[in-house]
This record gives structure tokens, sequence and C-alpha cells, in this order.
């Protein structure tokens, strides 16, 4: 390939186990579109891989690829599919790259390379004929690693009937659902019982996770009548929310995110240009107050971290047994220019805990289940 010389580096045997480097779940972009390719681990003499291409929440293509040890040597073979999985090639037919060579950081096929830029990191380099002209594309990929702790987990129970967001909790399903505490200080001095109490309840349908929140809070404070203003620093619900329950650093990004719903129902996060947007069709919100006493009841879409700002971006459909990254705090603010407390759902060790808007791995962990 066009993209690499050869060097002095060691070659390595062509065995599956001098690339097994290559296994894992992987994301990038190309074509204008979402790449995902899934290796799996060398077992029976070969590796196997998913490929499918995403472009405008729509499905081009897929591929199955496979490398296999033959006669002590390696080659790559893959078939095409189209959205219908009606195939390109022959039935007998394959796409074949047979091995050149193999270091401790490449492996170069006759037409396709992968080159490891760190354990989480690879480019693969295919060679496309474009009407007789070879081109070489690269393809930048980042494993997804699941590194987050399972910590307060939580059992969901399915909703037969979503619940109607109308901040009246007479559903039969909210009536069943267990009470889990709002009672870990993240942020600011202790309160008292009379300034603060909190507790939430969970539950799901294909659509959509639902929560109710019961919020015993003193005074109710709507600090900014601009939602995108300081919006941490009012009384508001923050609704943490990671749909794969992978973990890591979301600061900037949607690997995860941190909603944070105000008195009015705007629901705010930072996106990629570390500004504040309007998320309000990701959360549905409805909040009745009786006395100190205020009943959220939220309705949360959940989206994967292939999401991108100022595009059309599908919800994820739930089923039974996902797991799902989550916590919840408020924002309590009675008579100060920033918030007085910051009470989380989930005990965080270490004296920095206000770290829910930047790091997924304190989230505790919700496990979908059908009664």
């Amino acid at each position: 390939m066009s993209v690499f010389v050869y060097t002095q580096d060691k070659t390595l045997e062509p065995k599956l186990e001098n690339i097994k480097w290559i296994s894992g779940t992987w994301h990038g972009e190309a074509f204008g579109g979402i790449t995902e390719e899934v290796w799996s681990e060398p077992s029976g003499g070969s590796m196997m891989a998913t490929f499918k291409l995403i472009v405008d929440n729509k499905v081009q293509f897929y591929e199955i690829e496979v490398i296999r040890e033959i006669e002590n040597n390696l080659i790559l073979q893959l078939k095409h599919f189209g959205e219908d999985l009606k195939g390109w090639e022959t039935k007998d037919e394959t796409v074949d790259f047979p091995l050149k060579y193999i270091t401790e950081d490449k492996v170069v096929f006759e037409g396709m390379a992968f080159e490891k830029v760190n354990p989480t990191e690879m480019n693969v380099y295919v060679d496309i004929d474009n009407k007789g002209k070879v081109e070489t594309v690269k393809f930048n990929y980042r494993k997804k690693e699941n590194t987050k702790p399972i910590k307060q987990l939580i059992n969901v129970n399915y909703a037969i009937e979503s619940p109607i967001i109308d901040g009246i909790t007479n559903e039969v399903v909210w009536e069943k659902a267990e009470w889990h505490p709002i009672d870990q200080l993240w942020l600011g001095n202790n309160y008292s019982s009379e300034d603060f109490e909190g507790r939430y309840k969970l539950t799901w349908t294909e659509e959509a996770l639902y929560l109710l929140a019961e919020i015993k809070d003193d005074k109710l404070r709507d600090v900014y009548k601009d939602p995108l203003k300081s919006w941490w620093d009012e009384d508001c619900l923050e609704i943490f929310v990671d749909e794969d329950n992978s973990g890591g650093d979301h600061q900037y990004n949607h690997n995860a995110f941190a909603y944070h719903v105000d008195l009015d129902g705007n629901v705010v996060d930072v996106n990629h240009t570390k500004e504040g947007k309007l998320y309000n069709s990701h959360v549905t919100s409805a909040r009745r107050t009786d006395g100190n006493t205020t009943i959220w009841e939220v309705k949360i879409l959940l989206f994967d971290d292939t999401y991108k700002d100022d595009t059309e971006n599908q919800p994820v459909k739930l089923e039974s047994n996902k797991n799902i990254g989550f916590a919840l705090a408020y924002c309590d603010n009675d008579n100060s220019e920033h918030r007085e407390n910051f009470i989380g759902s989930v005990f965080i060790e270490g004296a920095n805990k206000d770290r829910g808007w930047i790091d997924a791995n304190i989230f505790g962990t919700l496990v979908l289940k059908t009664e």
C-alpha cells in the first residue's frame, strides 16, 4: 500500500495472537457519516468483524469481515451487504486481502492495513478503486471500552402503560416503584431536613426512561429568566444519563448527558462548543408544588454517543436487561448569587464531588427489568 513503506521494525509471525489488539468495538467517521467496526477476539483460527456505515441516520451498507489462519499465513476476507442485507458480491465470491507483514503496531494486507496509534485508537487504510484510479481512504477509529465501576445497582421495572407527564402521580406503576434517596452532599455546606429532602422513583418503556422526583425545598428560586445564563446557580433538577453505562469523560461531548431541568421546564447541557444548549426535546417534564414539596414527573429520551448537535438524531429503543448510567441531583439556592448546595443520589469518593458533568464513572447503574 502507498501509505506504508517497509521499515526495519521487527516483523512478527503471521499468527492471530499477534494482531489481537484489533479486537474490540471501534467508532469513527468516513464518507460523510459514522462508522462502527466490531472485532472479536481470536478463536477457532479466525477473528470476525461486523462493519456498518451510517449517513444521515440511515445505514448505507454493512460488511462481514474475517481474518483466517490458512497454511501458516493470514488472509482477510469480506463481503458487502446493502441496507436490506442483499449481498453485493455473488454467493461464493469474497473480497480477499492476503497478508504482507505484521509488526508490533501494524498489520498490512494487500489493499488494507491496520495501524495501532495507542491501545484505544487505530487507523485503518483501505485502497479503493475509483474509476481505475486507486485511492487510499483512512478510517480513524476510537475504541469504546467500558471501564466504569458498577456502583449503586438499581433494578428498574417496566411500565406496561407510559406514565402521563402531568405532575400527578396516580399511575399504578408509580405506586409500585421503589423510592431511592437523594442524600449525598456534593457541594456546599451541610443542610437541614427543613431546608432540603429528596427522593425519586424510576420506570421505563421501549420509548423512554421515566423519573418521578419528590423534592422538599423551603424556598424555590428562579434566578435568571434566560435559561442559558448560569443555569446551575438556581433551583433545578439535574439528571445524569449515560445510555450504554460506559462511563468515562463526557466534558464537552455526548458520551453522556447532564440535563439541568429548571423551574420552567427548560433543559440545558453543555455541548461541544463549551456553551450551554437547550435540549428540551430530550426531556419532557411537569412540575407541581404544594407548600414546600415539589413533584417532578419526567420523560427522558436516551441517545447514544454518536449523537451530534444540529443534526437529526434518533433516540435509542430501550430493552430488558439494558444497563444505563444514571445519577440524580438537585441544585439548591435559597438566597445567594451562586447555588448553596448540590445534593446527589450517588456517593462520590474524594474531596471533589462536583464531577458528574465531566466524569460518567461516578454515575450509578440502572438495570432495566420486566416483571
